[in-house]
């Protein structure tokens, strides 16, 4: 009689779900959360209201870490299930947008060229997108999408004779070359400067527009970016791998009760 309850045991004993795995999964959906999380920051696309943008993501954001947190905690299989499918759909929605990018990559630049100007004609309207204008154009050292002409695009920048503005034929302060002997930002930096020649616009504001500095710097970190993105593909898929390995234990345990 002892013999079989020990054998009970054992076999019960051998069918548990995993702790670490259960516990693992919480935290990679918590991880996972803040990298979601981090891709609202993306603001204005062409047009596109940035307010659902914030929707969508933050959508994406609760279903998925809700299913993947409370799948994991209380062990339900179908949240775990869900979870899984869900991840590998937006897996194979980054793999399709990364393989149509390789193989439309001058359809991208039009767009991203469509994108800049776009924004550079709202440029006043929304302050976080002159900040990120600002951001893109100081870190890549460039001014507008292809120069600083882009910038006749915005009614208070353009050239225009009747445009009453003082920034008129100006950059905005992004676009300038900083003094290192500057302490304090000079934002009127650009003011009038593109009335001047182009050899002598070069000694106060950046003239290489951002979509041709952008290809420059996608080509010198191009392995750095590689590696990104086939870090987060393989962070997917450990996510699905947990989660199915979790479902398998919970269903192991579940026919033998």
């Amino acid at each position: 009689m002892s013999n079989v309850s020990s054998q009970k045991r054992q076999h019960f004993k051998g069918a548990e779900v995993s702790c670490g795995v259960k516990y693992f999964l919480f935290g990679f959906n918590i991880i996972f959360w803040g990298v979601l999380s981090n891709m609202a920051s993306i603001t204005d696309l062409g047009g596109f209201d940035p307010v659902w943008l914030f929707i969508v993501v933050g959508g994406v954001m609760f279903i998925l870490g809700f299913a993947g947190c409370i799948g994991a905690l209380r062990e339900n299989t179908l949240l775990l299930k869900f979870f899984s499918v869900f991840l590998g759909l937006i897996f194979f929605l980054e793999l399709t947008a990364g393989i149509l990018a390789f193989v439309f990559k001058d359809w991208i630049k039009d767009q991203l060229n469509f994108f800049i100007n776009n924004n550079v004609k709202a440029y006043r309207d929304d302050i976080d997108l002159q900040n990120l204008i600002d951001f893109t154009q100081e870190y890549w050292s460039c001014c507008g999408a292809h120069g600083p002409n882009d910038w006749n695009l915005n009614i208070y920048f353009n050239c225009t004779e009747f445009n009453p503005s003082r920034e008129r034929c100006g950059v905005p302060f992004s676009c300038c070359v900083k003094d290192p002997a500057e302490d304090v930002l000079n934002t009127q930096c650009g003011y009038d400067v593109r009335l001047q020649g182009e050899l002598d616009q070069q000694k106060y504001i950046h003239t290489k527009g951002c979509v041709g500095q952008f290809e420059r710097w996608l080509q010198d970190n191009l392995i750095i970016v590689a590696g990104i993105f086939v870090g987060i593909a393989l962070l997917q898929i450990f996510g699905i791998c947990l989660a199915q390995n979790l479902v398998s234990d919970v269903k192991a345990v579940k026919a033998n009760w």
